[in-house]
C-alpha cells in the first residue's frame, strides 16, 4: 500500500526483530499524514531516495529496541531517517526545519540519523539533539 508517491506502508513497518509489527487503521492514518506532510515533501526537495530506518513500531518492537513507552513511533507519527552519511543526514535535518509543520526534529548522535515526527493536532516544532 502506497502512503505517498515514494513511501509505502511496508517500508514504514520494516523491523528486523521478528516480532509482529502491523499498524491498525488509526496508525496507518498517522503514517499517511507523516508521509504527506513531511516525508514526501522532504523527498521531493532532497531529490534522492531516503531510507526509513524505523517508522511504525508495535509496543513489542518498541520495547525490543529500547524505545520509550511514549514513543511516537508506536502511534505512527515518527520516522528515523538516514541517507548514508552524517553530512547528508544534516541536509535532511536542515530541509525539514524549513517546513511549516512538524512536531519534533531530533539530531540523533551527531547526525547518525534524523528523527522526525508529525501530529496534525500538535506540531510544536521542537528541536532536540541526542
Amino acid at each position: 500500500m502506497q502512503l505517498s508517491k515514494n513511501f509505502s506502508l511496508d517500508e514504514l513497518c520494516v523491523t528486523n526483530s521478528g516480532l509482529p509489527n502491523r499498524p491498525n487503521q488509526e496508525q496507518i492514518n498517522c503514517l499517511t499524514d507523516l508521509c504527506i506532510h513531511v516525508l514526501q515533501p522532504l523527498r521531493d526537495l532532497y531529490g534522492k531516495p531516503i531510507t526509513v530506518n524505523s517508522g511504525f513500531r508495535s509496543p513489542l518492537v518498541n520495547k525490543s529496541v529500547g524505545g520509550v513507552p511514549t514513543s511516537e513511533h508506536c502511534t505512527g507519527r515518527a520516522a528515523d531517517l538516514d541517507c548514508g552519511s552524517k553530512e547528508e543526514n544534516e541536509k535532511l535535518y536542515n530541509i525539514i526545519k524549513t517546513f511549516p509543520a512538524w512536531r519534533q526534529l531530533i539530531n540523533e548522535k551527531n547526525f547518525s540519523w534524523v528523527h522526525v515526527s508529525y501530529n496534525k493536532n500538535d506540531n510544536k516544532k521542537q528541536l532536540l539533539k541526542l
